[in-house]
């Protein structure tokens, strides 16, 4: 299929399903929006779009990455109607059915960017990953604390990291929570990063937060970011270190 954009009213069907599915009738998926001139418009220059499953939004990332990069297309993150419609396509995959047969949108962002305001854009489930991997791009597997999971269910790592603009787009930060949240065997979060535990991403956060009143986080070294963490992030640190 020939990648599009949603336009003002493609948009408006797209919130208009999405409110349905939080009734008990939820309306039948839209696929007319996609190509309908009415709600669409095309890109240029034309692009061909597959219908790919992936596993991670790592996986996603690296893809639209390819996708439009190699289109050449200009300011690509604040184009709010490819990223909706992008949604739509890949809807399937980004709100599955659940164990009652019920598809669960969650908020707005996930669906339609909030350009503008870092502290939501990366709630979009596509552009999110894309923004991360973006920042990362010469060394996307150090971003993979914020890359492994579904790109369905981001989970809470990324919740309490991908919010804050000075901890994503630092190298050194994201390769300290990779080392730290990801398993190195399995690619995927380890038990208890998630939470409010000791040592957990959301402490992390915290942690930042103070370090940055005294340090320049930017001109540190990974492996000096993690030397100096507190005694609580010990469960996590990787045994190498």
């Amino acid at each position: 299929m020939k990648l599009r954009r949603l336009n003002a009213h493609g948009i408006q069907r797209l919130e208009t399903f999405l409110d349905s599915l939080t009734t008990e009738s939820p309306a039948p998926y839209p696929a007319d929006i996609l190509a309908d001139p009415a709600t669409s418009e095309p890109m240029e220059p034309e692009v061909e779009i597959e219908q790919r499953c992936f596993t991670n939004r790592l996986e996603a990332a690296e893809y639209l990455n390819q996708l439009l990069g190699n289109a050449g297309f200009a300011a690509v993150e604040c184009d709010r109607g490819l990223w909706a419609w992008l949604a739509l396509f890949y809807f399937d995959q980004l709100c599955p059915l659940d164990s009652t047969g019920a598809r669960k949108p969650g908020e707005r962002a996930r669906w339609i960017p909030a350009i503008g305001d870092f502290r939501k854009y990366y709630r979009h489930l596509l552009a999110g990953p894309y923004r991360i991997f973006r920042a990362h791009r010469e060394m996307p597997a150090r971003a993979l604390a914020l890359l492994c999971t579904s790109i369905s269910k981001p989970g809470d790592i990324v919740e309490q990291l991908a919010s804050r603009q000075e901890v994503v787009t630092n190298a050194a930060v994201m390769q300290v929570a990779t080392a730290l949240y990801v398993d190195a065997a399995t690619k995927q979060p380890k038990r208890g990063a998630a939470g409010r535990g000791p040592g957990s991403a959301r402490r992390l956060a915290d942690v930042l937060s103070q370090f940055d009143a005294t340090w320049d986080l930017y001109s540190l070294q990974a492996s000096k970011l993690l030397a100096v963490l507190p005694g609580e992030f010990d469960r996590f640190r990787p045994s190498e270190s």
